[in-house]
This record gives structure tokens, C-alpha cells and sequence, in this order.
């Protein structure tokens, strides 16, 4: 059970963990068929739809936020200011979209005669899984990456490490660092426990029912579907799922924008800067990474795959989510976490470039509270040096200051060009001959053409030859 012995046995130790034979879906070169992976569950989207209701999971609440709308008019030229809504995702069992993914999870492991699941999250899953299972009558456990190397852990994970013992999951704490996995796969090997991974066809399916939920209820409320929908951008599955279930229900034109945390600088899986940020959810160090290499998860192909479907990605910094979440707070009488409101930063900025009646709609809300506070989080960050200032938010430098907007006409965004991440995903591929079937893979995996993808390895090539 060394390092390397269980690392060697990573790809039987994941099959075990699913049976999901993964194989099936390769092709003969760098691609796969990922909607016959996404298929090879055998749910419909009815299934979902049932198995989720029958867990007090789904169908939650759609909220127009008619004072934080008017709010961002102030700011806005004659005739713009987007009208925002807000699907409110805190209702759900255990308080988070989380819950849709756990869901099909437990299922699944409850169908096979697993007697107990086991899921790798510092975030809101842990939560939902230990929920889920707990109604289910699995046995569950969390690995969660807690402590930097001096033992101090941030208020939210230690919150979310609550919730799940609340649901009676055991939770195993590590400090951060490569141990997670292997930690991860040795209870797997050890345990004989399902795989409740983020990146499995059962995670992201469970989240289809949000994006169906939203094209449906815009349509019926307002006679048309939205003309946006925002995503907060971390591991890929909450896009992922949120896109394809907007697109089952009809809403092919509807642009789907990523919305991440500007951490810049600031590297997860270094011990120093660890605790350096001030939340954990939505980030550029998750949302990055797994954009430009989905298949860096616990499984052998993710099902989250965000660059086939998005349109846009824009980031916020600390500072400005805090500040939407006093905003939401005041003017909507909403209190919700960080992991919602990093979208709703976004949307306030977006909408403001955006006719008055068109629709943008922020996708979800989380629980929040204890460590999860905003309060509790600023406070960590003081105590860990960072400079608490008012001023221009896009001039905040991760680990070193929060800068709150000094008004919400300060609150502003940048975007990342989609090419720069497209060629980021293809620098894994430069020196690998590729062939015509590579080409089509790639625009699909890339939501472009295949003119472009030889444009852009030649792009990706002239970089490197630099």
C-alpha cells in the first residue's frame, strides 16, 4: 500500500468503485464518446426528475431580485440593466445544488449493493452525499483537505467538515497536499464503498434537472427563455450539467457564462498559500485547471467538461463577493454563501451591459452560516495579514489584500478570452500527431471548428518555439 503501489493500481481501483467500464468509450485516438458515456447510465431525465423528488431535492425556487436589479440600473446607460433572477439552490436538502448530484450518486450505489460511499471534497458535496446516504442507509466518508501544515484550517471547510459529521459521515481531515488522492483511493481499495464522485455521468446528470428547471420556469413566467444563464466555475460539472439539461428543455440560444474567483498567483495545492484565500468554492484554481485538463479528477474520463459548452468567463475578485453578498442581504433580504453570490457578482456587472428586458439568471444560492459567514471569513483573512481595504476591486492581489468595492458602480469584471483556455487545453496535445478524428473531438471538446483547432495548435506551437 505504498505511494506507487496504489497509484499503479488506480485504474482497477476506480473500476471496482463504479462499475462503470470505461474503456468502452474510447476511440482510436485521443478522443472519447461522451455522450454514450453520458447514456450509459440508462436514467432519463424523468428518472432524475423522480428519484430527486422522492429526496426532497429539486424544484426550488425561482426569484426575480427586483431591488438588486434596479440597484445595477443606477449604473447603467439609458434603456440597460438586465433583470436578474436567482434560482435559490439553499432549499435543497443539506443547502446547496450539491444535493442534485448526490442524489443520483446514493442511487446508484444503493441499485449495485454498495454498503457505503465514499467522496474526496473540502465543499458543499460532502454535505449532500453524507445527507443523501444517510437517508439511504449507507455508510458514508468524506476526505475532506482541511489544515494547512501548522494544523489551521478555514472556518468554511471546518463548517462544511459539521455538516457532514451533523449527517453522520465519517470525515477523514488531511492537511493539503497530493496525500488526498491516495488517501482516497487506499479507503476505496480498503473499504469495497462506491465512488460518489463529482465527475461521474451521475453527478453531472443530477444537475441537468437545474438547467431544465430554469428554461421551464423563465418560459412559463416570462414567455421566453433566458437570455443568459451564469455558473459559478469550479471542477466543471456545475456548468456541465446546468448547460445540457438548458439545452434538453430547449433553450439551445441561451448563453452560458462562467463565473470564477480571481486568485491569480495563488496555487491550491501549495501548503503556504492554502489559506491564503479567503473562501474555498469558485475559483481560478479549480476553475482553470479542470477546464483546460477535465480529465485530472477521480475518474478515468470526466463528465465535466465546461469548455464544450461555454460561452463566456468572466472573474470577480473576493472583494466584490463579499460585498453582492451584503448587497443581497440588505436588498433582498437573502442571506446565502459565497459559492452563489461569486455568480451574482458577475450578474450585477453583466446585466449592466445588458438590455432592461432581458433576463440573466444566476443558477444557484448556497446555505450559509458558522464558518461559512461572511463575517467568519473576513476575520480569517485578517488574522492571516491580509490588508482589508475599500477601493478598486480589480486592483486586489490575492493573499495580500481584499479590496471591497467602495460603491457598486466600482463593482466591475474581467473576462478570460476562451481562446486563451482553448490553447491551454491543447498544449497537452502539441507533440502528439494527431489525426482527422482528433481534429472533430477536439472542436467538440472546445465548442468550435475544426479550421479553428488547427489555427490555434499553430498558435499553442509558435508559443512553445518562442
Amino acid at each position: 500500500m505504498s505511494y506507487q503501489d496504489v497509484m499503479d493500481q488506480k485504474k482497477s481501483i476506480m473500476r471496482n468503485a463504479l462499475r462503470l467500464d470505461y474503456d468502452q468509450f474510447e476511440g482510436p485516438g485521443i478522443g472519447f464518446d461522451y455522450e454514450k458515456m453520458m447514456a450509459s447510465s440508462g436514467y432519463s431525465l424523468e428518472d432524475v426528475v423522480r428519484i430527486q423528488e422522492e429526496n426532497n431535492v429539486g424544484n426550488t425556487p425561482m426569484i426575480e431580485l427586483k431591488r438588486l436589479s434596479q440597484y445595477a440600473r443606477k449604473f447603467a446607460k439609458p434603456g440597460y440593466g438586465a433583470r436578474i433572477f436567482l434560482k435559490d439552490e439553499s432549499t435543497n436538502l443539506s443547502g446547496s445544488f450539491k444535493a442534485r448530484r448526490a442524489a443520483m450518486s446514493i442511487y446508484q450505489a444503493k441499485k449495485l449493493g454498495y454498503k457505503g460511499v465514499i467522496a474526496a471534497t473540502s465543499g458543499n458535496y460532502g454535505a449532500a452525499v453524507a445527507a443523501l446516504a444517510a437517508r439511504a442507509g449507507l455508510k458514508c466518508i468524506i476526505v475532506q483537505e482541511c489544515y494547512d501544515s501548522n494544523g489551521v484550517g478555514q472556518p468554511e471547510i471546518i463548517e462544511k467538515a459539521r455538516a457532514c459529521q451533523a449527517y453522520g459521515a465519517e470525515v477523514v481531515q488531511l492537511s493539503v497536499g497530493p496525500e488526498l488522492f491516495y488517501e482516497f483511493l487506499v479507503l476505496l481499495k480498503e473499504t469495497g464503498y462506491f465512488n460518489a464522485s463529482l465527475y461521474s455521468p451521475y453527478g453531472v446528470m443530477g444537475i441537468e434537472t437545474l438547467g431544465y428547471e430554469i428554461a421551464t420556469e423563465i418560459l412559463k413566467k416570462e414567455g421566453k427563455y433566458p437570455e443568459a444563464v451564469i455558473c459559478t466555475n469550479a471542477g466543471g460539472g456545475n456548468l456541465t450539467g446546468t448547460a445540457r439539461g438548458l439545452i434538453k428543455a430547449g433553450a439551445v440560444d441561451t448563453k452560458i457564462i462562467a463565473a470564477s474567483v480571481d486568485l491569480s498567483g495563488l496555487h491550491m495545492a501549495s501548503d503556504h498559500d492554502f489559506n491564503l484565500k479567503s473562501f474555498t468554492t469558485g475559483h481560478t484554481g479549480f476553475g482553470i485547471p479542470f477546464s483546460t485538463f477535465p480529465d485530472r479528477s477521480d475518474v478515468p474520463r470526466s463528465a465535466a467538461r465546461p469548455l464544450r459548452y461555454m460561452d463566456y468567463y468572466g472573474l470577480v475578485n473576493q472583494g466584490s463577493v463579499f460585498f453582492i453578498t451584503e448587497a443581497l442581504a440588505i436588498l433582498e433580504g437573502m442571506e446565502r454563501g459565497p459559492a452563489g453570490n461569486t455568480s451574482l457578482a458577475l450578474a450585477f456587472s453583466l446585466a449592466q451591459e445588458m438590455k432592461q428586458d432581458e433576463i440573466l439568471v444566476v443558477q444557484e444560492t448556497e446555505y450559509t452560516g458558522a464558518g461559512k459567514h461572511m463575517n467568519a471569513q473576513i476575520s480569517f483573512a485578517s488574522e492571516r495579514g491580509i490588508d482589508l481595504v475599500m477601493g478598486n476591486p480589480l486592483e486586489e492581489k490575492p493573499g495580500k489584500n481584499l479590496i471591497f468595492p467602495a460603491s457598486g458602480k466600482m463593482l466591475k469584471h474581467k473576462e478570460i478570452p476562451l481562446d486563451t483556455l482553448r490553447i491551454s487545453y491543447l498544449k497537452h496535445y502539441q507533440d502528439q500527431m494527431l489525426f482527422h478524428e482528433d481534429y472533430f473531438y477536439l472542436a467538440e471538446e472546445l465548442n468550435t471548428t475544426v479550421e479553428h483547432i488547427k489555427t490555434l495548435m499553430e498558435a499553442s506551437h509558435e508559443t512553445k518555439n518562442r
